[in-house]
């Protein structure tokens, strides 16, 4: 199971806002690789105007490494998924450093987010990796780095995370 099903159980991230496809790799503990289609149907798209330039279609920056960032989530989850994922423990992002956009991505492009383990020490999980297109690399990401917490630091005490569809 690495499609939609295994994704959802392991991060709590749904429609509109689950930018991984499918799982088509990993090696748990060590590196996993996801596939992720942009398309004109995306949300981010409806603002642009019918006769713009190409230009006007390259995907967000802030979507390409949210992406990537949920592919690392993934493999840093992948032995150890939550019963509900919005309680137990959740991963908030701590960090980002070297990250490099090293071309556009437009609608009709899939992205191969490769992600590999550097370190984990517990409560923190330590990943870098890229993103290619059609095997030219686009995203660079030096260290992404993730903080699992317990879910009552951030909501109160036994309450459960939002699912993003209850923050809509």
């Amino acid at each position: 199971m690495n499609g939609i099903a295994r994704i959802t159980a392991l991060i709590p991230h749904r429609r509109p806002a689950l930018l991984v496809d499918r799982v088509v790799e990993v090696e748990p503990g060590k590196r996993l690789v996801t596939h992720k289609a942009v398309t004109l149907a995306e949300p981010g798209y409806r603002a642009v105007p019918d006769q713009a330039p190409d230009h006007a279609y390259a995907y967000p920056l802030d979507l390409l490494l949210e992406s990537w960032a949920q592919s690392a989530v993934l493999l840093a989850c992948w032995e150890q998924p939550n019963a509900d994922v919005r309680a137990g423990r959740v991963v908030l992002l701590a960090g980002v450093r070297g990250a490099r956009v090293l071309a556009p991505v437009q609608p009709g492009c899939v992205l191969v987010h490769e992600v590999h383990l550097v370190r984990d020490v517990g409560d923190a999980v330590i990943t870098t990796g890229t993103t290619t297109v059609e095997g030219r690399t686009v995203l660079e990401i030096g260290q992404l780095t993730l903080a699992l917490r317990g879910a009552e630091l951030l909501t109160g005490a036994g309450a459960p995370a939002p699912t993003t569809e209850e923050r809509s």
